[in-house]
């Protein structure tokens, strides 16, 4: 139902402080995109004395998991601001009009309260394609959209967007970006670089860990993290539970329970398992990184005989 006042910026999502913020690993058209996105933010008065100022508005889009409210929350912690990442169930209602007075208490908050990101994720709930001799819920849906492009104009602060589905966005709603960035998933050094981080304080020799970044092609970040989570956890806690902790049972384990968005494709490792060659790379059990002695590695001769399939398979 539609929210009464006064409201606090706390009851459309959660307030992120910067020093919660974690750096991206990003792509390098990426990295450039957001440098120069910055650079403008910090050249304010620079840009004034030519007529222009920085621009305001940004669209994520991408596939689940790419790292759309990680790269959010950064930029605004580069900026020392605090960030609300906004819950779109906050915000659509199934009452009528109330969709539209939310999102302008949220734009009300948001001026009240001060300097602050706006990070709106899932914003193709917010922001559907309007459709003309529309009845009914369309109506109100179509209403919403309009409320929402009056406030994002006025809105003098910084706001960004994120979104899986870009081709569902209003066009009108995607012309008010001044910035649109796809997050594509990463390619194989950043792979390197997302495993390395998140298996800490555990590590692998980088000739395992270039096979096993292979391996995870077509992987978003997110489902890396929780590949290195779960090993860990496995290493930690398998002992206590009674749990088989050869490698491929451990391996195998961690796969049935885990596994990728369904537009995604199916990685390597997902395709074979622990019989692929990146599992029969990795030392067990798992050494820390600060004992890695970088060197050739002897694949494992019980997978040695499979064949490592260029690229991401599919299935």
């Amino acid at each position: 139902m539609a929210r009464t006042s006064p409201v606090a910026l706390s009851d459309f999502g959660d307030v992120l402080m910067p020093a919660q913020a974690m750096e991206p690993i990003l792509a390098r058209p990426v990295r450039s995109a957001l440098l120069e996105w910055l650079t403008e933010i910090w050249a304010a008065d620079d840009l004034a004395d030519v007529g222009l100022s920085p621009r305001r508005r940004a669209l994520f889009f991408g596939a689940p998991g790419t790292g759309k409210t990680t790269l959010a929350h950064h930029l605004a912690a580069r900026l020392g601001l605090p960030m609300l990442a906004v819950r779109s169930e906050t915000i659509v209602d199934c009452w009528l009009g109330s969709t539209g007075r939310n999102i302008g208490s949220l734009f009300a908050a948001a001026k009240e309260e001060g300097p602050c990101i706006l990070f709106i994720d899932e914003f193709d709930a917010l922001a559907p394609k309007r459709q003309a001799s529309a009845r009914d819920a369309q109506q109100e849906r179509n209403a919403s959209v309009n409320t929402l492009l009056q406030r994002i104009e006025q809105h003098d602060g910084i706001i960004i967007a994120a979104t899986n589905l870009s081709a569902d966005i209003d066009q009108a709603i995607w012309r008010r970006f001044d910035i649109q960035i796809e997050l594509a998933l990463p390619g194989p050094d950043e792979r390197h670089r997302i495993l390395a981080r998140y298996l800490a304080p555990y590590g692998l020799p980088s000739a395992a860990m270039t096979e096993l970044a292979e391996a995870m092609s077509t992987a978003s970040p997110s489902l890396m993290r929780q590949f290195c989570e779960s090993l860990k956890r496995n290493i930690v806690l398998g002992d206590r539970l009674g749990w088989d902790m050869r490698r491929a049972e451990t391996v195998d384990r961690i796969l049935s329970g885990l596994q990728p968005h369904k537009d995604l494709g199916k990685p390597r490792l997902w395709a074979h398992g622990s019989a692929d060659r990146a599992i029969g790379m990795i030392p067990w059990p798992l050494p820390m990184a600060n004992e890695i002695i970088n060197g050739p590695v002897a694949p494992d001769p019980v997978t040695s005989n499979v064949i490592s399939m260029g690229g991401g398979g599919r299935s």
